[in-house]
């Protein structure tokens, strides 16, 4: 069905508000959601919103306060206190703009969390003070490393942008064959999974969701892939998560935040990043091919389609069992 973009965002408040998050605390988890769903990313929006909603019904929300545990001018620790990761990645991103704007630099971890979502949401709020900015966040052992078929790393995804003259920079990639996201809105909607992207738990390809949760994603890319998702689970470890962290809890994140005048003009900077985005899309595309993008162009595309028609497409079932779950009292 299709609702408009402040129906969309009211049906994700009350779902947040529903298991027990607070105003500001839904409103950011919803809005985070909600541009997944303008962005396209819809496994990541009004979908995860339900599997929120449940893992909050099994364990309750956090009430535990999210804690900075280290703190220096360029740096800080944050235990997150088991809070969903769309609040503390936003909180860590915030500090690290403030320590980055001051001194130049920052590094943020922030652990004892879940559910991170699109870093490239926390990359816009970097670029849009001036920052080049790196995250990664780990998460429980969904993704099997190349040429294994048991879990040891998870979708772990990273995310690099870059402020600019004309629009942010911004390369935001999971590094599995396919997001734990879309496995479960496979399975809620009783579809099948592309081939070759799983394993049942006996270490059989699979296409069946429900097996693919009991056994293990592949990894993206191959062996560079599986390499590139084995570093962001280290640099979770290093923000404080276990190397292995338990199923949807204990993941680790990790910002790095950096002001480009520390190494360069930051609006020369600013001026050679748009040249070079400009200079990518006028590379001539192969023979039939559509003109060549830059990273983020599509989900910037979609998110100014949708806004200007005031309206996303929300599965049936996913937007019926949201207003059953919205009215859960836990």
């Amino acid at each position: 069905m299709r609702i408009t973009v402040e129906q969309a965002r009211a049906l994700a408040d009350r779902a947040m508000r529903a298991i027990g998050h607070d105003e500001g605390e839904a409103r950011l988890i919803a809005d985070h959601l909600i541009d997944c769903e303008l962005r396209g990313v819809t496994y990541g929006g009004l979908a995860r919103a339900v599997s929120i909603v449940e893992r909050g019904m099994r364990t309750g929300v956090s009430r535990v306060p999210i804690r900075v545990v280290k703190d220096t001018p360029v740096s800080a620790s944050i235990d997150g206190g088991d809070h969903i990761g769309y609040v503390v990645a936003h909180h860590a991103m915030t500090m690290a703009i403030e320590k980055a704007l001051a001194s130049g630099i920052a590094i943020v971890g922030a652990n004892n969390t879940w559910y991170t979502g699109m870093l490239s949401y926390y990359a816009e709020m970097a670029a849009a003070r001036g920052l080049v900015s790196l995250i990664a966040s780990n998460a429980s052992p969904w993704v099997a490393p190349h040429g294994a078929t048991e879990g040891r790393f998870g979708t772990n995804p990273i995310c690099v942008g870059f402020p600019s003259a004309d629009e942010p920079v911004i390369w935001d990639i999971g590094t599995s064959a396919i997001m734990h996201a879309e496995v479960k809105l496979a399975d809620a909607l009783g579809q099948q999974l592309p081939e070759g992207v799983a394993f049942d738990a006996t270490g059989r390809p699979t296409r069946d969701p429900v097996a693919a949760l009991e056994g293990a994603f592949a990894a993206w890319g191959g062996h560079k892939g599986s390499g590139l998702g084995i570093v962001v689970q280290l640099l979770g470890v290093l923000a404080g998560s276990p190397a292995i962290p338990p199923e949807m809890a204990g993941f680790g994140l990790v910002i790095v935040a950096v002001r480009p005048d520390l190494l360069t003009s930051e609006d020369e900077f600013r001026r050679n990043v748009a040249a070079y985005a400009e200079s990518v899309r006028g590379a001539r595309p192969v023979d039939g091919g559509p003109p060549v993008r830059m990273p983020f162009d599509r989900s910037r595309a979609e998110r100014t389609r949708r806004l200007a028609e005031d309206a996303i497409d929300v599965v049936d079932a996913v937007y019926s069992k949201l207003v059953e779950l919205s009215a859960t009292d836990v």
